[in-house]
């Protein structure tokens, strides 16, 4: 369902900080164009934590109209109130979106019985296709292969994961224990570089914040792996390699994900909510000698 390579938007906010819609819809029409697989909105790098719910349904409702059926529409719909986490849910079935992405608990991070049970309540009150959401650096929990294989066998509607482990041997194993049960079952990593030893690991691919400034670089590395053209594909994992220089400029990595998106074209302003600073100048300095530096500008 989401194999290939797939987009964590970013959330742009005007400088006072409401979304601002029109920037939101050039950048999507920049991913469309470029043939991503999947837009996912509210993911870590759309700042999900600091959207209130009413801007979410309105954002969900005018993306799902622009891209229609182009791309594979995901929202993800993470809290740490389930009520709140399954009121989207409904409002995303509603919407007619193509699939939820759930975080699992953070702040006191469930144990492996806790988090079984979480998803299990999800998966038995939601119809949509559910993709799970492993990014234990942020809810101090990891999502174990073992509960995400007894997941995936005992629910159909739990349908892929997110794997933000920044450990090839995490997603490895996932692929492992689930794919000879499950082959439709979509394992994503959630990092940038992690496209090459995800296909040979048996995995699907990516959901990763890089393809918000290049997705064209990803999606060609995409189909020249699909057709077998490894030295495309080496060559392209050599730049997203570099790319990912950008990850460190700033505390928060959403931040200088957002200049650099600037600095493709896209009109916009690079305000963050907090916990994130606004970018400095010599960061912006950075961000741009960066993408100089890979001939991205």
């Amino acid at each position: 369902m989401f194999r290939g390579i797939n987009t964590p938007l970013i959330t742009i906010f005007d400088d006072s900080g409401k979304i601002d819609f029109k920037a939101m819809e050039i950048q999507v029409d920049r991913l469309v164009k470029a043939r991503v697989n999947g837009i996912l909105l509210f993911g870590s790098m759309g700042e999900f934590y600091a959207v209130d719910e009413e801007s979410k349904r309105e954002l969900i409702k005018k993306i799902k109209g622009q891209v229609k059926d182009k791309a594979k529409i995901i929202v993800g719909i993470g809290d740490t109130n389930e009520d709140n986490v399954l009121r989207l849910g409904h409002y995303c079935e509603e919407a007619g979106v193509d699939a939820v992405n759930v975080i699992s608990p953070y702040y006191f991070g469930p144990g492996e019985d806790a988090a079984y049970k979480y998803f299990s309540d999800i998966a038995k009150s939601l119809e949509l296709p559910i993709m799970l959401y492993n990014f234990r650096e942020r809810t101090g929990s990891d999502l174990s292969p073992e509960t995400i294989c007894k997941l995936a066998v005992e629910y159909k509607n739990i349908v892929a994961v997110k794997d933000t482990v920044d450990n090839i041997s995490h997603t490895r194993k996932i692929c492992q224990l689930v794919k000879p049960i499950r082959a439709d079952f979509d394992v994503l990593s959630g990092f940038d570089e992690y496209y090459l030893v995800n296909r040979v690991s048996g995995g699907d691919g990516v959901l990763c914040g890089l393809t918000n400034v290049v997705p064209e670089l990803f999606v060609n590395m995409h189909n020249a792996y699909e057709n077998g053209d490894f030295n495309q594909v080496i060559k392209l994992a050599e730049c997203i390699s570099k790319l990912m220089k950008l990850y460190d400029v700033t505390s928060l990595f959403v931040v200088g994900m957002k200049e650099a998106v600037r600095l493709m074209g896209v009109p916009m302003s690079t305000y963050t909510k907090v916990p994130g600073m606004q970018i400095t100048e010599k960061e912006k300095e950075r961000v741009k000698s960066i993408l100089i530096e890979n001939n991205i500008l």
